[in-house]
């Protein structure tokens, strides 16, 4: 999707938790991704401010780059979220973020499962254990519905033109 958005990118910093088994997951993933868009990706751990900030300025001194921004504790807090993004804007670096609540404000792009969707599945597996069903036996459920949000007025101030057939794709459109 970052690729998608800002087509002259060559980099990408996947900002993530190393401590979080989950996230260097999505690392691995992301190589793949990246390996197959002729891209290369920087891992970036994010243990506190000081590693979030010299990283992603380290990474930008050179041209092409982007971010990705992996869903942990330690990227998204509200002080965390918003280094991130203050440090994207600064850097000019289109960054891809995990959750709705930051698109809808300065970041670019946000990509994740619908939590609305989720809360209402857990919802029905109480329901289900209230009933009688045994926990162990009820299936383990992956998120079925995503939903992505973009800024056009981010998109605007790093110099991006977001291609119609992705906007077509978008839950909704900041403008």
């Amino acid at each position: 999707m970052l690729k998608e958005t800002a087509p002259q990118l060559r980099r990408a910093a996947v900002l993530y938790n190393p401590k979080v088994a989950a996230n260097v997951a999505f690392l691995h993933s992301a190589e793949t991704a990246a390996a197959s868009l002729g891209m290369t990706v920087t891992p970036s751990a994010a243990n506190d401010d000081t590693d979030i900030e010299s990283t992603l300025t380290a990474f930008a001194r050179e041209p092409h780059g982007g971010v990705i921004v992996t869903p942990s504790p330690v990227t998204n807090t509200k002080e965390k979220r918003e280094l991130i993004v203050s440090l994207a804007e600064r850097l000019s670096l289109p960054a891809i973020y995990p959750y709705r609540l930051t698109a809808t404000s300065r970041e670019l792009i946000s990509y994740n499962y619908d939590p609305i969707a989720q809360w209402q599945g857990a919802a029905s597996y109480v329901d289900r254990i209230l009933r009688g069903a045994k926990p162990a036996e009820l299936p383990v459920q992956a998120p079925t519905k995503y939903e992505m949000v973009i800024n056009l007025k981010t998109a605007k101030a790093l110099g991006l033109k977001i291609p119609e057939s992705f906007l077509l794709r978008a839950n909704e459109v900041i403008e």
